[in-house]
């Protein structure tokens, strides 16, 4: 059931999973540092206070969770909910070196790994793993994310672009148009890309990320 104590404790458990404390992951979730503060979580009075839903949908946004992996990072299994065996990996390098992705941007070839991960619902997800430091503090060296090739990426999304000259880029969507992308990182060090439509081999959204 939704306890009070599963609630927080997921949100403590994906604080930590992703490298943050609980007011790390609040500013980053956009809120006040102290949202999550255990002095929060009960009145004075002794009432249990619960974290607004706005809130919660904010958590998810920032850390690419979906519901089901927020429920269950609190000890909360939803009954039906399915385990995907697993879903191809490769290196964020090697992911730019050619002949690894079909047409319309899904993994074929040979050369995958696979990983195990909890079920997306959609067949076609393939699993990288980051290397660099543009998107610190949210993604590290040796995370683990999930693309969805068929997602439709919009305004302020996570993505991974790949161009047709290999280079394999892991970005928030900042803006798009007919001709160009405009792609931002969160690391302040790296400078925003502006990339031609016609220079970009496929683009997938980011659903799901592993720490």
């Amino acid at each position: 059931m939704l306890s009070h104590s599963a609630i927080w404790d997921a949100i403590d458990a994906i604080a930590e999973r992703h490298g943050f404390s609980a007011s790390g992951l609040a500013r980053i979730a956009g809120l006040d540092a102290t949202a999550f503060n255990r002095s929060k979580r009960v009145s004075k009075d002794g009432r249990e206070r619960w974290p607004s839903t706005e809130s919660i949908a904010k958590v998810l946004e920032a850390t690419g969770e979906n519901f089901e992996q927020f429920l269950s990072a609190g000890g909360v299994y939803m009954q039906g909910a399915t385990m995907r065996p697993s879903v191809p990996l490769l290196g964020l390098a090697q992911a730019g070196s050619g002949g690894f992705f079909d047409s319309a941007g899904y993994p074929s070839g040979q050369g995958w790994d696979e990983v195990p991960l909890p079920s997306t619902g959609q067949d076609g997800n393939y699993a990288l793993e980051v290397s660099g430091d543009s998107m610190l503090p949210l993604y590290r060296d040796g995370d683990i994310i999930v693309v969805s090739p068929s997602a439709q990426p919009r305004r302020g999304d996570r993505v991974v672009v790949r161009t047709r000259e290999g280079e394999v880029l892991v970005k928030i969507l900042h803006r798009q148009t007919a001709r160009t992308l405009e792609l931002h990182s969160l690391n302040a060090a790296h400078p925003p890309r502006v990339i031609e439509v016609k220079d970009v081999e496929g683009m997938g959204r980011i659903i799901w990320a592993s720490q």
